[in-house]
């Protein structure tokens, strides 16, 4: 049977020869994300073999912060930046609402769903997983996609990331193989610093 991360498998993805190419997220965040993958897969909520995605968003848009894991091995199998919705802020993204229109990004577990065409191209949509905190993800139209402001070039001319309204954009040349990755059940954890979501998670509470 294959297990999702555990403790041991965690530990697998910081010593895994691999993964030493690459800064590593925090392991107390890389902790919040498994721990609520091993809670939906319990639940038979998420297919436990899909890869786990964790974006940090207490890193400045300067620094990649995006990790795709492989919840097997522990390999991780894309490393990248992403942007942060517009009201978040600006090098830091230090606000965040479930709110129509607020342009800014949403914390928490997301699941993803399916692909499309799109005013950006290819595109992924998202569902929120934790109501007051993300489940507006649909409606709002927050969607992984790819944007020319989120690439490296951009950091150079401005210090940062563009940025979105609200949706996780990638560096457009990243953006289909990293969709492709991950539609389809795989589960999304975004981190920020936010003590109300640490503390009222419906999934990291519960």
């Amino acid at each position: 049977m294959i297990r999702p991360i555990s403790g041991l498998e965690i530990d697998l993805v910081y010593s895994h020869p691999h993964n030493a190419a690459f800064n590593m997220p925090k392991e107390s965040i890389l902790s919040l994300g498994s721990t609520g993958h091993q809670k939906l897969v319990n639940e038979n909520k998420i297919p436990e073999n899909k890869p786990l995605t964790i974006i940090d968003f207490s890193l400045p848009s300067s620094e990649k912060r995006m990790w795709i894991i492989d919840v097997v091995s522990g390999v991780i199998l894309h490393y990248g930046y992403v942007s942060h919705g517009r009201n978040s802020g600006d090098l830091l993204a230090k606000h965040f609402s479930n709110k129509n229109s607020s342009y800014m990004s949403s914390l928490g577990f997301y699941l993803t769903a399916e692909t499309y065409q799109g005013k950006h191209g290819y595109s992924l949509r998202l569902d929120g997983l934790e109501q007051g905190f993300n489940d507006k993800a649909r409606e709002r139209a927050i969607v992984i996609h790819g944007a020319d402001y989120a690439k490296e070039e951009f950091i150079q001319v401005t210090g940062r990331l563009g940025r979105s309204l609200g949706c996780p954009a990638l560096p457009r040349e990243e953006a289909k193989e990293v969709i492709d990755l991950i539609k389809g059940q795989s589960l999304l954890f975004i981190y920020g610093n936010d003590t109300q979501y640490l503390e009222k998670s419906p999934i990291l509470n519960t």
